[in-house]
């Protein structure tokens, strides 16, 4: 049956192609149905009309009701602008218009009552208005003209192909009025009952329409409810066609390879590292195949568990693959790993885009012949050419850096669905772990191994730039080693790098050779350089390392004390934490220094404020998201999400996030393949909404 919402926008009367082209293009709307749910992201409240007389320096958008008494066009050629005079009696305010000045001349006539809503401003000690809402004022204004008037998401772009705030609202309710009563329920009445919600027809026409502020509410909690229901309902219906099938390996054995390693750690391991392997252990003997997120703040111990589980699937005749990010990381893991497997008899090798050919070649052979037992390495294991004998285990590490089709292709590499662990130092909101990773389980490393001493962060103006320097120098005499990592903003890449190497002169020149050493990294350098400076500053050779933000992720140099972050406003907060996690690894007292500019904003400071007073990272995440929203958070946007999101805010919508996922669980557990006629409504429509996604319930 075809759905009339499916139709292609460009038929919709006021569209054409010409629009249809700037909708697509600007807000990813091409059909009907996207155009209903483009949403106001806000509302304002045209009831009250200002007289002109009570207009402040305060006021935000208001609306008022006067005569037009002059019309002129004033400056020239570039500079020309049209000023129109609109006094109510109790005093005047000009309207300016810099373009389509022929257009607006010909609508504005003298002695004529108009309707105007804008910004009030002040130019040249009079108020004024630049380019407000102008219309007639008569009592019959369209249906769609509610007092709670929707403000939908513009651009330039669309503005100046016509589709200003009034046009994108006549279109939403064309659509509603030609086809509104062909919108089909998606939830049961017994649901909606249930959760006091408003049926969707009424919901999407109070969305854009609402007649006032209950009917508001109401619209916004039921498309709320609704979009995190089919969310949850999606991922977890993965979970549990997954753990309903038989399908995953068994490791029953705790072997010598675990036992040897086990023995010769150099550190105990926390009370949270023996929870969360045996967390682990349980799922390699439960006949089904583990999907697990590990989340542990920096420095909480996660490499120590990969290595100990990757154990027990190599003592039970299998193969496993560590797999990171960046090559940096990925060497990181592979050195330390390989010196705690000397003696064990387990054998390693790391593959990355840096691999010689005929090194490759040997890897190769050695994974298709099961000799290596514990692969590491970078996405060159996705590549076609690369094949495992058994991989029965993969762990993944920083695993927002790899996108769901990415995890995908390494899980087809072995015979059976091998087991997954995916691993982030980004400690991840409850609200967000839950939409991004609903189908796995979760562990916590949440305690730090003993002895390590909190870092201390201190904030810094430019003017104070002597005095950190000063404290520089006196770490590096006492044998210590000093990161200074400079932002690098894509958008402003030239920018970036002349801040790096600027920055990079100035060290050498207040840090002078050869009483200090001082190595550069950033991401323009060729892989040998890179390395070169990587080890120069880990092997101690060098007391400074000036880098781009790189080093975020897996640099582990315990003899570092010092973490120097410039211009540190321009990170966000989760970043920010995990830059700072690159120090205190030792057992000395860390500091992280924050150099920022004279002038911040509001935001800047608090995020600045927030990083100095805590080092709980859940804390600070939780925080970032309130800041900055969900999907800003440390590249967590996440391809394949199984709903996109129209409506609902992660950061504020928990309550209703954690109700939609104790429903979604409620109607799994009676029907997990949502077979039964009473699920029939939430089957078509979660075919509806994941027709354009790969389905990975069964490998993911």
């Amino acid at each position: 049956m075809t759905d009339v919402f499916d139709s292609d926008i460009k038929y919709l009367p006021g569209v054409g192609p010409a629009r249809a082209k700037l909708l697509e293009s600007e807000l990813n709307v091409s059909t009907f149905r996207d155009l209903l749910y483009i949403f106001p992201f806000r509302y304002v409240d045209r009831s009250k009309f200002y007289r002109i007389s009570e207009i402040d320096g305060t006021l935000q958008y208001i609306q008022l009701r006067g005569k037009i008494t002059d019309v002129a066009v004033a400056g020239q050629s570039r500079g020309r602008r049209l000023v129109a005079t609109l006094e109510d009696g109790t005093g005047s305010i000009d309207l300016v218009f810099f373009q389509g000045l022929k257009w607006i001349a010909a609508k504005l006539k003298v002695g004529q009552e108009y309707v105007v809503f804008g910004k009030p401003s002040v130019f040249n000690e009079r108020f004024n208005m630049v380019h407000p809402e102008v219309d007639l004022a008569t009592d019959n204004n369209p249906e769609y003209e509610t007092y709670v008037r929707g403000v939908y998401p513009g651009t330039e772009k669309l503005r100046n192909g016509g589709i200003s705030n009034k046009v994108f609202a006549k279109l939403e309710y064309t659509l509603l009025k030609s086809h509104g009563m062909q919108i089909r329920e998606t939830l049961p009445p017994g649901l909606m009952a249930d959760k006091n919600l408003c049926p969707l027809r009424e919901a999407l026409v109070f969305i854009h329409f609402p007649l006032d502020n209950a009917k508001l509410a109401a619209a916004q909690y039921r498309l709320k409810f609704e979009e995190l229901f089919y969310l949850q309902l999606s991922l977890l219906r993965q979970k549990f066609v997954r753990t309903r099938a038989s399908s995953g390996i068994v490791f029953p054995k705790v072997g010598p390879h675990f036992n040897y390693v086990y023995g010769k750690l150099p550190f105990e391991l926390t009370d949270a590292q023996k929870r969360v392997i045996k967390e682990i252990r349980a799922d390699f003997l439960s006949g089904r195949q583990m999907n697990r997120l590990l989340q542990g703040d920096v420095g909480s111990g996660k490499t120590a568990v990969a290595l100990l589980t990757a154990l027990l699937a190599v003592d039970n005749g299998y193969q496993a693959c560590i797999m990171a990010p960046t090559e940096v990381l990925a060497n990181q893991h592979y050195n330390g790993i390989a010196k705690l497997l000397e003696g064990s008899g387990v054998t390693c090798a790391l593959l990355t885009g840096n691999t010689k050919a005929g090194e490759r070649e040997t890897i190769h052979a050695g994974l298709e012949d099961g000799s290596i037992d514990i692969m590491f390495g970078t996405h060159a294991l996705l590549e076609d050419n690369v094949v495992f004998k058994n991989l029965g285990y993969a762990v993944i590490d920083e695993q927002h850096r790899f996108g769901v089709e990415q995890r995908a292709r390494l899980w087809v590499k072995g015979k059976e669905l091998p087991h997954v662990l995916v691993m982030t130092a980004t400690p991840i909101p409850r609200t967000l772990a839950m939409t991004l990773y609903g189908d796995l389980d979760v562990s916590v490393l949440d305690k730090l191994p003993p002895g390590r001493i909190p870092v201390q962060t201190l904030h810094f103006p430019e003017s104070r730039r002597e005095a950190v320097y000063a404290f520089m120098k006196k770490q590096i005499k006492a044998g210590r080693q000093v990161f200074v990592v400079y932002p690098l903003i894509e958008e402003s890449e030239k920018m970036d790098y002349k801040n790096l190497e600027d920055g990079y002169e100035m060290i050498k020149e207040n840090f002078p050779s050869p009483e200090y050493v001082t190595a550069v990294v950033h991401g323009k350098q060729k892989p040998a350089d890179k390395d070169f400076g990587m080890q120069a500053f880990e092997s101690g050779r060098a007391d400074i390392l000036v880098a781009t933000s790189v080093i975020e992720v897996g640099v582990d140099v315990p003899n570092a004390t010092v973490m120097v972050i410039e211009s540190a406003e321009r990170f966000g907060l989760s970043q920010l934490h995990q830059l700072r996690g690159r120090v205190g690894r030792g057992a000395q007292q860390s500091y992280c220094i924050l150099m920022t500019g004279y002038k911040l904003s509001r935001e800047s400071k608090r995020r600045i404020e927030m990083i100095c007073s805590t080092n709980d990272g859940f804390e600070i995440a939780e925080a970032d998201m309130r800041m900055r929203g969900p999907g800003d958070i440390a590249g967590t946007q996440q391809s394949g999400l199984a709903v996109e999101l129209h409506i609902s805010d992660l950061a504020k919508d928990s309550p209703i996030l954690e109700d939609a996922r104790r429903t979604a669980t409620l109607v799994l557990e009676s029907d997990p393949a949502l077979e039964k006629p009473a699920s029939s409504l939430y089957a078509r429509e979660l075919r509806r909404i994941r027709k354009d996604i790969t389905d990975y319930s069964q490998i993911s």
